[in-house]
Formats: C-alpha cells, structure tokens, sequence
C-alpha cells in the first residue's frame, strides 16, 4: 500500500493518472457505438472463431470489430503512417533533415502521420465495407441496406473513429501516463482477459479441450511471461571513463559510469509494425475477390497458417533492426561523448567509439530479435500442437507486459522526482544558512 500512498501525495502524478484512466474509459464507451446501418449481433456470431484477418484485427482493435463500432478500424492505420514516414526518413533526405530539426521538425513529421492515417484509414474503410456486404451472404441480416450510402457512411464513421483514437493516444502521451498508442492496444488485449478465460473453462468443463494440456500451456505462458520481464529489463552496459580536470588549482580525478543499452531496444514496436505491414496485402487482395491468386494470398496470411508466421518472424526481425537504426544512432553518442571528455576504455574516442558502440548494438539487436520472434511465434506453434485455441497469443503477451512495465517505470520515475524535489525543499534551508555565497560576504 506504500506505493498507492506514494502516487495519491504526488499531486502531478495522481492528476495524469487519472486523465489517463478517464481517456481510456472514453475509449472503451466508444467501442460499443455502432457503424450505422449493420447489426453487430450478426457480426459477433461471424467472428465467434477469432480466426483469420478479421479475428487479429479485432483483438487490436479491442473487441471493436465484433461489436462493428466506429472504432472498428482500431489505431493500426495510424502505426501503418508511421512505418511509412518513419521508412522515408531512411530513403529521403528531406525527411530525415526534418527528424533533425528539433521540435518544429516533429511537428511536421507528426502532421504528415496525421494525413497518412487518414489516407489508409478511406482505402482500409473501403475494404471494410466491402467485406461487410460480401459476409452479408453467409451472415444473413449482417448489413441492413448494402449499397453506395452504406459503403460512404461506413467509410465516414472508420475515418472518424480512427481519427479520434489518434487524437486520445497523443493526449495520453502528452498529458497522461506511459505511451498513448501502446496503452489504448494494451486496453482492448486486456479486456478480453476475463472473456477469454470464462470460455476455456467452459470448454474444460464441457470436455471439448484436455485438461492437462491446458494447464501445461498456462505453464508455458507463464514461463513466457517471466521471460519477457527478463529480457526487457536486461542491459548492456559498456564502461565509460571520465578524463581527470582540474578545477583551479585542484585537480579531480575522472570518474567511471557506463552507457546502458537494452537488448530489446525496441520494445513491442516490432511486433506490432509487423502484425500492421501483414495487414497491407490482405487489404489489397480483397479488392479481387474472384481472382485465384487473391484467394492463395488470403489463405496464406491466416494467422495461423505456417507461412504466415514464417514471413511475421522475418518482419519482426526486419523492425527490430531498422527501428533501432532510427532511435538509436552510435555516431552522436559518440560525438557526444567526446564533448564531454568521456571514453571507452581501451577505444579511441569519436569514430572508433561510434564503430565499437554500434558492433556490440548489432549484437544483442540480434538477440532481442529472436527472443521477440519466439516469444510471439512459440504458443502459436503450441497451442496448433495441442489443437488449443487459447485467449492469449505470445504477441498479445508481449505487448500487456511490457506496456505495463514501461508504465511502471515511468510511475517510478514520478516518484523519485517528488523524493528528490521533497529532499531539496527540506534541506535547501539549512544548506543555505550553513554555505554563506561570495555575493553575500
């Protein structure tokens, strides 16, 4: 209870927790207002599976898609934006000055993910509407009216809800606790907890699904667990030494620290951005429905299909390299470093540094990327063996865990800076009464 204590004294903290408590209770009202002009009934029966495009759409957009809410769309439209922006940034030039430019230069960029999403979200909005009239054979009553009015309204109302996801996560970011985007995909993964586990136990009791095969994947799901706390929290530190200085006639000898890199720099973006880039050819193939190499490429990318996972484990591989190419860059930290007269031992400072920092990044990159690949691929491949459908995959675990870690340690941060300030404020007194200034004589 010491920690609750803590976060109630701290009034900063306690005001952005509860913004962002409030936001994404906003978030979860919206998920249950309906697109005109479908019966979401229907459409819960359709996805009863959970299997396939639609099924991994609706776990990201949490539960929105079953419900055929205007948040049906979920906020992956806006990450697709920002794999693309953030790819140009390595192919051009223009791009990547204005990532250099400070804070004008992000709002630009932010601007252009803003136009981005809007742009994905009408073709995305399209293709959703058109696979709603196409389910309306198999899901008899699932749209009222099919036509051009419903395919408009419904591309109208995925634009706008989208559109105002966007707008919550960057208020959260900014205002609230932790990453906006992360925590509104964390949400809609967590609701879906006590569902999920309410119908496996009924399934237990029904004798559909063994008993002992599902209590060995909840123990693997929890070794999975334990495993991504261990990995995320886990560093690098390569040693830096500070030159000796003299201040004046004194001289103090230089003192040693070291550079702290994650092995999964990254964190959950990998995953997700992959999971995002997968949904891009489905979107595209649904507009030739009749054609025989639609329907190979449709079959292919069911989530639970090998080549699927195959061509996920490369994507994941692939973002986790390229994004810590674009928040982590050797060469200024080495440039940095040198300004302030700090090295690695037994490294000659400024190229050889950056060169050093970026072989031994390489190095546990690599290993980050493969933990993450088997973290997310490993109880698919399990629960495909046991012939299991379980409520949690290893992506979604991925994502709950370490989205509340990263919460969590910026809570902590919170609190250490209100220790910090509250020491100050008691100290400052006694430390000024005691240290006369030179201007006070």
């Amino acid at each position: 209870m010491g920690i609750f204590k803590r976060i109630a004294q701290n009034q900063e903290l306690r005001t952005r927790l509860l913004f962002t408590l409030g936001l994404l209770a906003v978030y979860r009202i919206g998920i249950f207002v309906p697109t005109p002009g479908v019966d979401r009934n229907v459409m819960s029966e359709a996805l009863s599976g959970g299997s396939g495009l639609l099924g991994l759409l609706n776990l990201f957009s949490g539960g929105a898609l079953e419900q055929l809410s205007v948040f049906a769309l979920g906020i992956m439209p806006y990450i697709s934006a920002s794999i693309i922006v953030q790819m140009l940034g390595m192919v051009m030039p223009a791009v990547e000055r204005l990532r250099k430019e400070g804070e004008q230069g992000r709002r630009k960029l932010n601007a252009y993910t803003r136009y981005g999403t809007i742009g994905l979200c009408l073709v995305q909005g399209v293709w959703m509407a058109r696979t709603l009239i196409g389910m309306n054979d198999s899901s008899p009553g699932l749209v009222t009216n099919p036509g051009m009015l419903f395919t408009v309204t419904t591309v109208l109302a995925l634009t706008t809800g989208t559109a105002f996801l966007m707008w919550l996560g960057e208020q959260i970011t900014e205002r609230g606790v932790g990453n906006g985007i992360s925590l509104l995909i964390t949400a809609g993964i967590v609701v879906g907890l006590p569902t999920g586990a309410m119908a496996m136990w009924q399934k237990v009791r029904a004798g559909d699904v063994q008993l002992v095969p599902t209590l060995l994947l909840i123990s693997v799901m929890l070794a999975i667990v334990a495993t991504i706390v261990y990995f995320e929290q886990a560093q690098r530190r390569i040693p830096v030494q500070y030159a000796n200085r003299a201040v004046g006639q004194t001289a103090f000898a230089g003192e040693s620290s070291y550079l702290p890199l994650k092995i999964n720099v990254t964190g959950v973006i990998p995953p997700i951005f992959a999971s995002a880039m997968l949904m891009f050819p489905a979107t595209v193939v649904s507009y030739f429905p009749e054609a025989g190499w639609a329907q190979a490429v449709q079959e292919a990318l069911i989530p639970t299909d090998w080549r699927y996972n195959v061509i996920y484990v490369l994507l994941i591989i692939f973002f986790c390299f390229f994004y810590t190419a674009v928040v982590f860059n050797p060469v200024e930290i080495a440039d940095g470093m040198k300004r302030s007269g700090s090295f690695v031992p037994g490294i000659r400072p400024g190229k050889a540094t950056a060169e050093y920092i970026d072989y031994v990044l390489s190095r546990i990159t690599a290993g980050g990327a493969v933990y993450l690949a088997v973290v997310c691929v490993l109880p698919v491949i399990i629960m495909g063996f046991f012939n299991i459908d379980f409520f949690y995959g290893g992506t979604s675990l991925l994502i709950v865990v370490s989205v509340g870690l990263d919460t969590m340690q910026q809570i902590e941060g919170y609190l250490i800076t209100q220790k910090y300030d509250s020491v100050t404020q008691r100290t400052g007194g006694r430390i000024r009464d005691r240290v006369r200034l030179p201007e006070e004589g």
